[in-house]
């Protein structure tokens, strides 16, 4: 089960931080720095999979973004396959791209509001429910329709 997933640039700044499990804000805090350095230290020949206080973490750089997700690594009865994970992180960036034409740190920060509803049509509860690209974005162009054709609105568009 997935507990986190985390966009963060190369200077160790969180953009985006989707939790699936509850912590209190020092132990998200503490998490996320921890996790971020131990992530952007590591060379590119290293492997992209660590271990840290009952986490397996997942991780992979994208341009300037990493794209980081955590799941339950106590052994508990179902084993996350780490290069699923690689494939969901690959997937995630692959639906963010084709929304927003080559995803940059800056889609992240002006449309924050999109990319989190896209981790949130791809993951809920922890799990993994949808990978495909156009369910995913379909309801993110009728947002942006009904947006165009109202003059703005809560989404705004997406350019």
């Amino acid at each position: 089960m997935i507990k986190f997933v985390l966009m963060v640039n190369k200077q160790g700044q969180t953009r985006l931080a989707s939790y699936f499990e509850w912590f209190s804000v020092k132990e998200r805090t503490a998490l996320e720095s921890e996790i971020i350095r131990r992530c952007l230290s590591r060379t590119e020949y290293q492997c992209s999979f660590i271990e840290y206080r009952g986490f397996k973490v997942v991780y992979r750089r994208y341009a300037s973004l990493f794209f980081i997700v955590g799941v339950d690594g106590n052994g508990s009865d179902e084993d996350e396959n780490e290069l699923a994970l690689l494939e969901f992180i690959h997937s995630l960036v692959e639906t963010m791209d084709k929304y927003f034409d080559s995803v940059c740190e800056l889609d992240i920060m002006f449309h924050i509001e999109k990319a989190y509803y896209i981790v949130e049509e791809m993951v809920s509860n922890g799990h993994i429910i949808e990978n495909n690209k156009t369910n995913i974005l379909k309801p993110l162009a009728l947002m942006d329709k009904y947006a165009s054709s109202e003059g703005g609105g809560i989404f705004g568009s997406k350019k």
